[in-house]
């Protein structure tokens, strides 16, 4: 069986999203999502009404972002987010627009082709809140590797 890297990742906008202060972030979401798209190992990103998912309300606060997308791999999804100029400009940006959060991404393995739903998101982001990481829900700086790629020391000892 294949497996892909799903990730959530949620902010949690200082003012009211349609508020002026945070239309350099929202000027900004076509551009990345676009190269994010184009880049080396996508698969599936969340998208609403727009081609972003800022309209998707799936907390009680109206002010938090969901983002969600689907990976070849833990390093396409590294190179992306950490590599991409366009991207790491937004990420320096961030607390002009969104406060601070401790448990705001989470990482996964998926089945190939499985596209996460909102819930299963969400789930992923309290387990790692409650448990830490670990191999359903972890973090870019402790990864997991998919359930098929077994170690080679427990590989040699599984009976065929």
């Amino acid at each position: 069986m294949q497996y892909q890297l799903a990730e959530i990742n949620i902010a949690t906008f200082r003012v009211p999203m349609s508020d002026p202060v945070n239309a350099g972030f929202v000027a900004e979401l076509d551009r990345v999502n676009a190269l994010a798209e184009s880049a080396p190992g996508f698969i599936w990103r969340l998208v609403g009404e727009g081609n972003n998912a800022l309209d998707i309300q799936a907390f009680d606060n109206p002010n938090v972002a969901i983002n969600m997308s689907v990976w070849k791999d833990v390093d396409s999804l590294a190179r992306f987010v950490y590599r991409s100029e366009a991207h790491r400009q937004i990420m320096r940006r961030r607390r002009e627009w969104f406060d601070r959060m401790d448990f705001h991404l989470a990482l996964w393995w998926v089945e190939a082709g499985h596209r996460p739903t909102i819930a299963e998101g969400k789930a992923r982001l309290d387990r790692l809140s409650r448990m830490g990481p670990s191999p359903d829900a972890f973090l870019f700086n402790k990864p997991f590797p998919p359930p098929n790629a077994l170690p080679l020391a427990r590989a040699a000892t599984v009976d065929f």
